[in-house]
């Protein structure tokens, strides 16, 4: 984002999108720029939380003299949090105390000018077709201008001694005045024990920077591995474009006080450095959170949002599963429901079906993936990608499972019934019998997986099953069961609780 100056070029009269200025109020002289070279090379670089807001760190040219001086940058944004915003050396030798820092987010614009000039006659421009130019002079009575996100009103010009609520023409304003701003403005007073000149470092918080990681995932019509493409998808609603900017971006759980208002590595980019090209975005643990780095800067503009290819993996092991969980209920009440005999008997017919990878180096993957959207395509038998189902993940470290519900199937049918209930208040006990239909309207045959949920009581033990099972916790059983094309498989079990 470079900077021109000019030794006798007055501030109000900058077109650049962001100004370094400073003065020392301890002399005459009037307002000195700093030149150029000394901040050529500064970019801005952006920390970006996928939370809505980022960390802004910037350069701020200061040749300060001893005594009380004024520094002014101009390139902030237009939602920056100005109580955090710090200013120092970053080589920690220079000695400056900050006696007052001000921020001004009302940049020049049409309205503005009308308000400042609210009670005079300025000249309008006036071009119609088939007629010449001409020039009108208007007072402005009432600008129309409300600031501060309030709605606007209409103007009221007087012309010929007649009120009009509308501009006459487009309006020709005097030179601007010496408290006028192009952009978001920060300005401090500075008090220098001595003479100093050095790059300061400025960082901010600012709202209006987010990220997003989505996540596209083709598979084969039939077998176990996919494709993964993975994008970075920045917006930039700050008010502020930054051009060129070094970017990294935060995944994880940041705390972060909100107003009250209605690790990539190598082995992802395998794909990638295969064909000469340097990892697009690399990856570290930092603090409790994952920190990515984009490795080539990025100019991110004001109301934009663009989309960096960050991930780019295939051949990862993600085999599709089946899972019937016929009980609808609230499984989180257990302790309320040992005696009575309605609980847990609901049932549905829908048989879901999931996606399910290893995040592991054994499956081409092992790295920290950040929460996004997955989507998933499906090759048919002509080569062409259809559409199959799209869900959220979280925030998964590295050897953790990633299950994915992409919807029901259509072709596998689910039945559960309780066939027999029997409670012993006195002596504590209850058992229970439950019946699992499972039927399969597919060319192959499938492993459906059976969830059962053993919510009445802590103590519990199946005395009878007709298959094998595996607990999934304590409250949690799983029946793996292989149905073949057209077949009826029937699962039951009697779950014994006491108390």
């Amino acid at each position: 984002m470079g900077v021109s100056y000019s030794m006798n070029h007055q501030i109000t009269h900058m077109t650049t999108p962001r100004l370094f200025a400073i003065r020392h109020l301890g002399c005459r002289a009037g307002l000195s720029l700093l030149a150029a070279a000394s901040s050529a090379a500064a970019v801005p670089a952006l920390t970006i939380y996928n939370q809505n807001f980022a960390v802004v760190r910037d350069t701020v040219p200061l040749d300060l003299k001893a005594g009380v001086n004024e520094a002014r940058f101009s390139g902030m944004t237009a939602q920056a949090e100005t109580d955090s915003v710090i200013l120092r050396d970053p080589a920690g030798k220079v000695k400056f105390q900050i006696l007052e820092q001000a921020y001004r987010n009302d940049p020049v614009s049409s309205g503005l000018m009308l308000q400042l000039n609210e009670g005079k006659t300025i000249d309008f421009f006036i071009r119609e077709p088939n007629k010449p130019d001409r020039t009108v002079q208007g007072k402005i009575i009432r600008s129309g201008y409300n600031p501060g996100g309030r709605p606007a009103t209409q103007p009221i010009i007087e012309v010929d001694k007649k009120l009009q609520f509308s501009l006459p023409g487009e309006p020709i304003f005097p030179s601007l005045g010496d408290d006028t701003i192009l952009n978001p403005t920060l300005s401090w007073t500075i008090n220098a024990a001595e003479p100093a000149k050095f790059d300061a470092e400025l960082a901010y918080v600012t709202a209006g920077l987010t990220w997003q990681a989505d996540y596209n995932i083709v598979a084969a019509d039939k077998g176990d591995t996919i494709d993964i493409v993975g994008w970075v998808t920045f917006k930039n609603e700050s008010g502020t474009t930054f051009k060129q900017a070094k970017v990294k971006l935060m995944a994880g759980d940041v705390n972060k006080v909100q107003p009250q208002q209605p690790r990539l590595e190598a082995r992802m980019m395998k794909a990638a450095m295969a064909d000469g090209m340097a990892a697009p975005v690399s990856e570290k643990a930092f603090d409790e959170f994952h920190l990515y780095t984009i490795a080539r800067p990025v100019t991110l503009r004001n109301q934009e949002t663009k989309q960096v290819e960050f991930v780019r993996g295939s051949g990862v092991k993600a085999p599709k599963i089946y899972v019937y969980d016929g009980a609808t209920m609230n499984y989180g009440m257990w302790n309320y429901f040992r005696g009575e005999g309605e609980y847990g008997i609901q049932t549905n017919k829908k048989v879901w079906t999931l996606r399910e990878f290893k995040n592991s180096k054994e499956n081409n993957l092992g790295m920290a993936l950040p929460k996004g959207r997955l989507r998933f395509y499906l090759r048919d038998d002509d080569g062409s990608l259809q559409f199959t189902g799209e869900n959220n993940i979280d925030h998964t470290p590295k050897d953790e499972t990633v299950r994915v519900y992409l919807g029901n199937s259509f072709d596998l049918v689910g039945e559960r019934r309780r066939v027999a209930y029997k409670v012993d208040s006195s002596n504590h006990w209850l058992d229970e019998t439950f019946e699992m239909k499972l039927r399969n309207h597919k060319k192959d045959a499938v492993e459906i997986r059976v969830v059962e949920h053993l919510s009445r009581w802590d103590n519990w033990e199946l005395k009878e099953k007709s298959t094998e099972f595996r607990s999934l916790d304590s409250h949690t059983i799983e029946f793996p069961v292989t149905v073949k094309p057209d077949e009826e498989k029937i699962v039951t079990y009697l779950v014994h609780y006491t108390w």
